[in-house]
């Protein structure tokens, strides 16, 4: 009996218990199947990079107050963070990585206080 590959249907040639028809083959199954597996990871992952990317770009100094909306028309949601950190005002910093960020409103207008995880966090 002719045994086929199941990625590109070519015939599988050696070993009886062979699936595939190549190393190619194997690996474009196995990552297509793990992306089907890990979306929901993936796409938390990728939420996760754009934030901290945004947040570094916008963080020029260390310590920056930059417009809502101008972060969220770049992407970035505030939903999306890998830990948080409080100050000794109660004040709650999200993270993503190590770039933090901590909403405010002055005037009507939301913002937030972008900062950069620093060594006394830690405590």
């Amino acid at each position: 009996m002719k045994r086929v590959c199941p990625e590109c249907n070519n015939e599988v040639i050696g070993r009886t218990d062979k699936i595939f028809c190549s190393v190619k083959c194997k690996s474009i199954h196995q990552y297509e199947k793990s992306q089907k597996e890990n979306t929901f990871y993936f796409s938390v992952d990728k939420q996760l990079k754009r934030n901290r990317k945004i947040l570094k770009r916008y963080n020029k100094s260390g310590f920056t107050t930059i417009r809502k909306s101008i972060l969220l028309e770049e992407g970035f949601n505030p939903k999306f963070f890998t830990h948080y950190w409080k100050n000794q005002k109660n004040d709650v910093y999200l993270f993503c990585y190590d770039f933090g960020f901590l909403k405010t409103t002055k005037n009507g207008v939301t913002k937030y206080v972008i900062v950069q995880w620093q060594d006394y966090m830690n405590k």
